[in-house]
């Protein structure tokens, strides 16, 4: 069963909102992928999402595109994330974890083995940016039938009748994304988040945590005032971009931590 529905159920029990880390598997070396992991949680993530090393990442800005390359630079493949996923396990049977990537990788691995490896190694969600709802039923199949999670994107300009797909395809939660364009850009506009993802909750019950734009403590305890939590890549990949070798889970752990501060300080509640 997965692990991200009863972390959502617990948040929402103590009036808190979910923080939810992107990072790129095997950035910047593989050897530290799984301690990163760990010092996401030591910072604060309810959810990690890990990223799978594309060469043509459609929805990634230059920050994400260059950790994808650094990574692949070092042969990081899917096999691999899924067996960072497996090694993170071992110490940590808690913390729900989020294989994020396109589907190339996933059909070159076949998709039932890959929702066989997906299980074995812990993985309690997968995010496919390139399989819309109309394309995913045989791939949410096979994950259901192995206690995992489909998460799906929605954007600001999704119809009301993909709205309705989603609602009934999707699993674990809801990825948002805040605004048109790719990962980090800038001028995100809580208010104008707000009102959508009010409108989304219309066709939708599952939980919706909304990225791309957010980039820092203040701007992520906007955004958790109207939805159910935040999803933070690119700012996080620049702190660790360029780092010693040695200091990449602390920073991780540093950059997350007074996020997690402002998300549950006092009065941050959505009305």
């Amino acid at each position: 069963m997965s692990r991200i529905g009863p972390a959502f159920d617990a948040l929402r029990r103590n009036g808190r909102k979910a923080l939810i880390p992107f990072f790129t598997a095997g950035d910047p070396e593989p050897a530290l992928a799984v301690p990163v992991m760990h010092a996401l949680v030591r910072g604060g993530a309810d959810v990690i999402e890990v990223g799978v090393p594309f060469s043509d990442p459609m929805a990634d800005g230059p920050v994400i595109q260059r950790s994808s390359e650094r990574a692949l630079r070092h042969r990081v493949s899917l096999k691999d994330v899924l067996g960072f996923v497996a090694a993170f396990r071992a110490s940590d049977t808690a913390t729900p974890v989020v294989v994020f990537g396109y589907a190339n990788p996933i059909e070159s691995m076949g998709v039932e083995r890959f929702a066989d490896g997906a299980r074995d190694a812990g993985v309690d969600g997968v995010l496919v940016v390139d399989y819309p709802p109309e394309e995913a039923g045989r791939l949410v199949g096979l994950l259901d039938a192995r206690g995992i999670d489909t998460i799906f994107l929605l954007s600001p300009t999704t119809t009301d009748a993909r709205l309705r797909q989603v609602g009934a395809l999707g699993r674990g939660y809801l990825y948002y994304v805040s605004l048109r364009g790719v990962t980090g850009a800038a001028s995100l506009d809580p208010a104008d988040v707000a009102e959508r993802v009010r409108h989304v909750r219309r066709f939708v019950s599952l939980p919706v945590g909304v990225g791309f734009g957010i980039r820092d403590a203040a701007l992520a305890r906007a955004i958790a005032s109207v939805s159910d939590g935040v999803v933070i890549g690119s700012a996080l990949i620049q702190q660790l971009e360029g780092a010693p070798r040695e200091e990449v889970p602390a920073r991780a752990e540093a950059f997350l931590a007074p996020i997690r501060r402002a998300l549950d300080a006092p009065g941050g509640e959505s009305a």
